[in-house]
């Protein structure tokens, strides 16, 4: 009894512990871009949408109606819902585990990062997990007696999985499979209220079923054959040991152990231990082949948590058979990984913090900047005139700028970005997406960093195809030294015909060639590179040191730009080169900011985005 009490009073404090992180972390993280994009969806009600059932949405829905648009409040419910996924894992290890094993199993939960962060975001996985645990729980129930609210639980938890996301097909699959395989499994497909249960689950499938019915399947096709080329390579391999990261190494080996012996070599009496190490152990399996045959960067990170749902309560109990130093090495590296992921989030929330992983691949661009971008864009609307329309490059800056300026209508340019998640679609049903110039005055919100470099100037002409050629920009949004970079372009009416093909002013493009980002460099160094500007060409270019110009350089030296760009319409070219001597006091020995700034023919002035250099005093 006593070590059941100190197994239930440790849950009780790491699972307080943690929510009460949890809270401080979601009131300070600035909004992901798809938590804002849900929270658009929600401001267009529907049955379901292109990307998503609409389980997600409609909660956002009830939560901004009932608290108003806060970051905060539009995760409430969702921190609700991940705060109760642990205590159903221990139930789960409580009647089929024992009260310690149980007990054990849900502190597992809280301190499992992936499932333990549950809630810091408005994000279906949250929803999800909350569906796995629901339906674990109902079949293995079922498995010992069929009774009432067994058939109830399962069929809520199948209903809010199948109103949540594509992603409950493989958690129903999986099920089904491990069920058809015990025989205590089929034996439940004789009782009608299990079979209603089924039913309730099936029909829950019918919104997303009616909507891409209407839709040309767009929804389906995007899930299953767009997003993946469904071609053999070896980005399966990174599976493992990204898992084992994140779910730290130890208790990664400890679920593994527990999918194998629960699953197949043991063979146990319990028909419940051998439910959750087989549905386990078939949905890590399925993924990892899965890796092996889609696109390696639309496989995250995080589609294993139903797995680790079911296998965490058999892992609890076979760590109590390791070693006591194996044991407590397990239990400290899993508290270490939920601390690491609440430090992530809250060096994301620091802007100080956040500062200092720009220019890295890091750099956490999906929470940055929009607090910054929506100050400037209310200064700029406020001095155009009555009824201009605001118009953002992608669904990112459309959703994000929304959520900040209380308007879920603002209009969105065809983007890569909308297509590649999924978006596009819905976009164009809620008539949002800009096919053509607009006839009134218009604020344009171009977001260059969300397009890889080389294919930044083919969007450029692609905007002047639909929009004609671009006004000099009005500002240049800074954010972290340029790791997060807005361009505010004003537009003026325009007529309905395209503009022609050859009439592309575009914004400018610029390399530094040396020196390297993060390289030493004396008091007096040398800067080069090239640069030029579609349409007009770049009347001279100056070199920036923490913002402040240092330096004009000689710009026009011939450099052959016409690999990476040879589309390229400078009307200098290939006269894009540009070299300047830089010559600092000691004063200015330290970790620097280099950049450049862009002069265009037409008047504008654009910063480019800047990078780190180490001035040694005394280097030369």
């Amino acid at each position: 009894m006593e070590a059941e009490h100190r197994a239930r009073r440790a849950f009780v404090i790491w699972w307080t512990l943690a929510c009460a992180l949890k809270l401080v972390v979601a009131a300070r993280l600035p909004l992901f871009v798809d938590e804002a994009f849900y929270w658009q969806e929600g401001r267009h009600l529907a049955s379901a949408y292109s990307d998503l059932p609409g389980m997600t949405a409609w909660i956002a829905h009830i939560a901004v109606s009932l608290g108003g648009e806060h970051v905060f409040v539009l995760r409430l419910p969702f921190l609700l819902m991940g705060a109760l996924v642990p205590w159903w894992v221990a139930r789960i290890g409580l009647r089929w585990f024992g009260a310690i094993t149980g007990w054990r199993a849900g502190t597992l939960a809280v301190l499992l990062p992936l499932v333990g962060m549950l809630g810091v975001m408005a994000l279906p996985d949250v929803t999800l997990a909350l569906a796995t645990v629901l339906c674990l729980h109902a079949g293995a129930r079922l498995l010992h007696q069929v009774t009432p609210f067994g058939a109830i639980e399962l069929a809520l938890g199948l209903a809010l999985g199948a109103l949540t996301h594509y992603r409950f097909a493989g958690v129903v699959v999986a099920g089904a499979a491990v069920v058809l395989w015990l025989p205590q499994g089929r034996r439940l497909l004789r009782d009608p209220r299990v079979l209603l249960a089924l039913v309730v689950g099936l029909l829950a499938w019918l919104p997303l079923l009616l909507w891409n019915l209407e839709n040309g399947e767009a929804g389906l096709r995007f899930q299953l054959v767009d997003r993946h080329p469904w071609k053999l390579h070896l980005g399966g391999l990174a599976f493992v040991p990204v898992q084992a990261l994140l779910v730290t190494p130890l208790l990664a080996w400890a679920m593994l152990q527990a999918a194998w012996l629960m699953g197949w070599k043991r063979r146990p009496s319990r028909p419940q231990w051998r439910f959750l190490g087989l549905f386990g152990a078939a949905v890590l399996a399925g993924l990892f082949v899965l890796g092996f045959f889609t696109d390696n960067e639309r496989v995250s990170f995080h589609w294993p948590v139903p797995a680790y749902l079911a296998l965490l309560p058999p892992a609890a109990m076979l760590l109590e058979s390791w070693p006591v130093l194996w044991r407590r090495a397990a239990w400290v590296m899993a508290a270490l990984g939920l601390f690491a992921a609440l430090a992530w989030c809250l060096a994301v929330a620091s802007p100080g913090l956040r500062e200092s992983m720009a220019g890295s691949k890091h750099y956490p661009r999906n929470f940055a900047g929009w607090e910054p971008l929506a100050a400037a864009v209310r200064e700029e609307l406020a001095a155009m005139p009555a009824g201009t329309r605001l118009l953002a490059d992608n669904f990112k800056v459309g959703a994000e700028l929304g959520f900040a300026l209380g308007d879920p209508g603002i209009e969105v340019l065809d983007h890569p970005l909308n297509h590649a998640h999924g978006r596009a679609p819905q976009l164009r049903l809620w008539q949002l997406q800009a096919d053509a110039a607009p006839q009134a005055p218009a604020l344009l919100v171009l977001a260059p960093g969300d397009v890889p470099f080389k294919e930044l100037l083919h969007r450029y002409q692609a905007l002047c195809a639909v929009l004609g050629p671009l006004p000099p920009p009005t500002r240049t949004v800074q954010v972290d030294h340029g790791a997060q970079r807005f361009l505010l372009v004003r537009l003026p009416p325009r007529p309905q015909a395209p503009p022609p093909a050859s009439a592309c002013i575009a914004p400018a493009l610029a390399w530094i060639d040396a020196p390297g980002p993060g390289q030493e460099v004396p008091l007096r160094f040398e800067v080069h590179g090239w640069a030029f500007k579609e349409g007009v060409g770049l009347s001279r270019v100056e070199i920036t040191l923490d913002g402040a110009v240092v330096a004009e350089a000689d710009y026009g030296s011939a450099y052959d730009v016409s690999g990476p760009f040879p589309e390229a319409g400078d009307p200098h070219l290939p006269h894009a080169g540009f070299s300047a001597v830089v010559d600092l006091p000691a004063s200015q020995a330290g970790r620097r900011w280099l950049g450049l700034r862009l002069h265009g023919s037409d008047g504008s002035v654009e910063d480019w985005p800047q990078q780190t250099v180490q001035v040694v005093a005394g280097g030369g």
